[in-house]
């Protein structure tokens, strides 16, 4: 009785999510609007959406379950993020006058324009939001799994048409508007769970008695290893500051001080939520410590434990978590496949009468191939680290080298993205790399900005000023955003 309850719950759920988006999706008029929601976003808004990106499937099921394992280690995951959203509001805030559409269209930006930095960024980053997309997927699915009892793969199925439903539907301001609205439900949500579960599991102290004692010292410094707890602290900020759907962020924002100011008051909230998943999976393992899979722990509060009611603002708070953080990540993939990708193959941008019809097919296609990419997958911390560290790691020092440093040039930009993605291969290739450094991260950062430093300083500097590469980035993409579009 309870599986279908659940089931009925978490369909009962997508329904509103899509209504929401039906009414938001009349206001409509131009693939700006679609992509970006006509930047025009207050700071409710620009929070809440911020706020309910943060608080996805890895910082919080998948967090409650490396907890599971390693106690106090689950705070790790929730500060880095809180580090990297906060240093996102130093560093780029203020990159919201250039009105770029797309993260490489920022990148190029800093290089003059580079059409091959724009052209290479874009499709680490398009491949980023796919693995992005597919860890959300795979970690709802997990959930959903467990908790309403069918096929995993089916679970998988479900999760991606649930949040297609009602992206494909209002794009990027239905997207913000039901971000905000699972932001609320996240955090009441996560709040009830922890304290019902340390209750029911016998209070903290009894908790932490049941945990490895390495696990309940220090963020688990005893267990992990300090080298282990950085590289997984970096490897959540470095995601955070070079995810493109964060970046969207800041390209859809009202002006620049209302996003500094809702990402501020997101990295301190994130602070206090980091603490959440981390007591709710050691609570998790004190009930019963022999689960199959650590990612098992959320769903199993919700369907095994917690009281009926309980279990279903547990389902609607991790199905929030989901949700939101993959439609960020979908309407952020479209946004490169079609003003990026498209532009690259074929030198122009989308018929101005036909983009939102283009964007929500390009939605549908994005979303298959991140189910596709989650399939085979079953442990949600090992496969964000990994692709953090493979793809987001030159795209993180590719930003921060020509937002701050004059003299980079385009090679340099390349030689990040190249030394960073070979960087991580190998040190997933050697076994005992891998377990020295926990994941290929910190190497990979290494040595993307060791390459662009020293490339940058041999070739010739950018002629192209900035003045200039403004105006190039701009006339490309007049087209798409000067047209009203037909329904």
């Amino acid at each position: 009785m309870k599986n279908e309850i659940f089931l009925t719950g978490f369909i009962s759920y997508v329904v509103l999510m899509v209504v929401i988006s039906a009414i938001l999706s009349r206001r409509q008029k131009s693939g700006v609007e679609f992509l970006l929601g006509g930047r025009s976003f207050p700071l409710f808004l620009t929070l809440g959406s911020t706020v309910a990106t943060m608080v996805g499937t890895g910082s919080s099921i998948g967090a409650v379950g490396f907890a599971y394992k390693n106690g106090w280690a689950g705070v790790l995951y929730g500060l880095g993020g809180a580090v990297g959203i906060l240093l996102l509001a130093w560093m780029f805030a203020p990159i919201r006058k250039f009105q770029f559409m797309t993260m490489s269209e920022e990148l190029s930006y800093y290089v003059g324009a580079n059409r091959i930095v724009k052209n290479v960024s874009a499709v680490l980053m398009l491949i980023a939001s796919l693995g992005w997309l597919g860890s959300h997927i795979l970690g709802g699915g997990l959930y959903l799994a467990w908790i309403a009892h069918i096929d995993l793969t089916l679970a998988k199925v479900l999760i991606a048409a649930g949040f297609a439903a009602y992206v494909v539907i209002g794009g990027y301001t239905a997207m913000v508007w039901t971000d905000t609205l699972q932001a609320i439900v996240l955090f009441i949500g996560f709040v009830l769970i922890a304290f019902f579960s340390v209750t029911l599991a016998g209070g903290l102290g009894h908790i932490q008695a049941q945990m490895d004692p390495a696990a309940v010292t220090f963020l688990a410094l005893d267990k992990i290893g300090p080298l282990h707890a950085l590289s997984l602290s970096v490897v959540v900020a470095v995601g955070v500051l070079a995810t493109p759907s964060y970046r969207q962020r800041i390209y859809a924002g009202r002006d620049a001080g209302t996003v500094r100011r809702s990402f501020l008051i997101s990295g301190v909230l994130y602070l206090f939520f980091s603490l959440l998943p981390a007591v709710i999976g050691m609570a998790a393992h004190a009930l019963d410590p022999k689960l199959p899979n650590a990612d098992f722990a959320f769903p199993f509060l919700a369907s095994q434990v917690l009281p009926v009611w309980l279990g279903l603002i547990v389902l609607t708070a991790g199905m929030s978590s989901t949700l939101s953080t993959s439609s960020a990540d979908s309407v952020a993939a479209v946004s490169i496949l079609l003003v990026d990708i498209r532009s690259m193959l074929t030198r122009r941008q989308p018929d101005p009468r036909k983009a939102v019809a283009h964007s929500r097919i390009a939605l549908v296609a994005v979303i298959g191939v991140a189910l596709l990419l989650a399939l085979p997958s079953s442990d949600i911390i090992s496969y964000i680290t990994k692709m953090i560290a493979t793809v987001l790691s030159g795209l993180f020092a590719c930003g921060v080298l020509g937002r701050f440093w004059p003299r980079f040039t385009w090679q340099g930009a390349l030689a990040t993205l190249v030394s960073a993605s070979g960087t991580s291969l190998a040190v997933m290739a050697v076994p005992s790399w891998s377990s020295f450094w926990g994941n290929p991260c910190i190497p990979s950062v290494v040595a993307a900005f060791a390459a662009g430093v020293v490339v940058s300083l041999v070739t010739p500097p950018v002629r192209v000023t900035s003045e200039e590469a403004l105006a190039l980035l701009a006339q490309e993409r007049k087209q798409m955003e000067g047209a009203q579009l037909v329904h």
